[in-house]
């Protein structure tokens, strides 16, 4: 049986999965058709820098004063003391540049198919896929019909 932790991690997740299923971000239908075209886009870096930020403190002492009063009407006596406090105060200094990889386009895998879910009026429709069914309709023939369970519709790829 799984501990404390792992059970309230499943009880996090299926409370986040139902979340996000109401909300109506529910994973893609799977699409059908027949392999007209593939095309693959690669990831497209360039380098790229940014300020490099680094955390400075100062600490100073701090005289504070305090009272306290007791007594009343005409009895009343205030007392006064000083203390001295040590406060420290930190903030992001810039200092230098630092080189990054910055992504500009991510990769993409795309299929186009013909006979959309057996419409014969749907062709030429192109479909975002993970690399697992990208993969798949690579090996498989022109015009021999796949099952995409990742697909999301795209206008161009």
């Amino acid at each position: 049986m799984p501990d404390r932790t792992a059970r309230a991690a499943l009880g996090l997740a299926a409370v986040l999965l139902s979340t996000l299923t109401a909300c109506g971000l529910d994973a893609p239908d799977p699409v059908s058709g027949l392999k007209d075209d593939l095309r693959h886009v690669p990831r497209k870096t360039a380098p790229a820098t940014r300020p490099h930020l680094v955390k400075q403190c100062s600490a100073e002492d701090v005289r504070v004063g305090h009272s306290s009063t007791t007594g009343s009407r005409g009895h009343r006596r205030t007392r006064t003391w000083y203390t001295t406090e040590h406060r420290r105060t930190c903030h992001d200094v810039r200092q230098g540049t630092e080189s990054y990889t910055k992504e500009i386009r991510p990769e993409r895998w795309c299929v186009r198919l013909d006979d959309v879910n057996g419409d014969r009026g749907q062709d030429d429709v192109w479909f975002r896929v993970d690399h697992g069914d990208y993969t798949e309709a690579l090996i498989a023939r022109y015009h021999t019909r796949l099952r995409l369970d990742s697909a999301t519709r795209t206008v161009y790829c």
